[in-house]
């Protein structure tokens, strides 16, 4: 009777396994009825990306990636299939990008909207209809950075060329005058440095007032150069009519015209002389004025040799 119950209970557990196992079966089949196939086509790396990665829509998981294998009409391509929820609105401007989860660095297929092309994304005869790849992050850093490392190898390049063994020498060459020539020149400019120094020392207010002062006193020293010039003509013309006049009383009065015209001219010539000797003792009396006559005895200021 006991053997009879065990073996009840046995089949009555195989009867239910086996039912679980079908209902499982159309529960999984279902499921797959749900989903739809999509090819993406890239051609960069996909490294890290494997079979029964996650596939995600807008960062929502909706699928799983199924195959990964290369074109056979274009090598050049890796296809990765995928299969997702048929209730994802993929369109015409739906792209694909590689992107990694977390800190683990577990690849998976992130897909976006564009927005380029709104159209509803179908198969094209009964073949799974195809979704661009673009180029991940990481992609796009791996190109930057290759870009920059190779524009600065021309650049290093054209750094080396330009730096060649004449050029060096040159540029040697280039820097030793330049520093001979800024030793001679540091004399010159301490010597200018004293020159601008003593020129403004020169050209101060007072100095400034007393060129001015002397410019006044230049015109009437001027001034009377031309009226002693202006006699000596009137002297030279009175003696040409005396020595032309042919009548008899101009023979007879030649001597004291003469006489006069002399002392006239004697005259003229002594203040001519004072004032050319004054300018040739005093030349700066142009610029600063005549200088004052030092005092004599009896005058503020007179004071003898032996005082002296």
């Amino acid at each position: 009777m006991e053997n009879k119950s065990h073996a009840f209970i046995a089949g009555l557990f195989a009867l239910l396994l086996g039912a679980a196992a079908i209902v499982a079966v159309v529960w999984l089949r279902g499921t797959q009825d749900d989903l739809r196939e999509y090819v993406v086509v890239t051609k960069y790396s996909i490294g890290g990306l494997n079979p029964e990665a996650q596939v995600r829509y807008r960062g929502i998981r909706v699928g799983k990636v199924k195959e990964v294998r290369l074109d056979r009409e274009n090598p050049d391509d890796i296809l990765i299939t995928i299969a997702i929820a048929d209730n994802i609105p993929l369109t015409k401007g739906t792209v694909a990008k590689l992107a990694y989860q977390g800190v683990t660095g577990i690849a998976h297929v992130l897909l976006v909207d564009s927005g380029k092309n709104r159209e509803p994304l179908l198969a094209d005869d009964g073949k799974p209809p195809r979704i661009a790849m673009i180029p991940s992050f990481l992609d796009e850093a791996s190109e930057s950075g290759a870009a920059a490392l190779r524009q600065a190898q021309e650049v290093m390049a054209a750094i080396s060329a330009l730096l060649n063994e004449e050029n060096r020498r040159r540029l040697t060459a280039t820097i030793a005058n330049h520093e001979a020539a800024s030793a001679s020149m540091k004399p010159a400019l301490d010597n200018m440095t004293a020159t601008l120094i003593q020129v403004r020392k020169l050209l101060d207010d007072q100095n400034l007032r007393n060129i001015s002062k002397a410019a006044g006193e230049v015109g009437p020293l001027l001034a009377d150069t031309r009226q002693l010039v202006a006699r000596m003509q009137v002297t030279a013309d009175k003696l040409d009519v005396a020595i032309g006049d042919a009548s008899a009383g101009g023979t007879s009065a030649l001597m004291p015209r003469i006489n006069e015209l002399a002392a006239d001219f004697s005259m003229t010539s002594r203040q001519l002389s004072r004032v050319l000797r004054s300018l040739e003792d005093s030349p700066q009396g142009l610029v600063f004025g005549v200088p004052a006559a030092a005092p004599g005895p009896g005058e503020t200021g007179f004071s003898s040799a032996g005082e002296r």
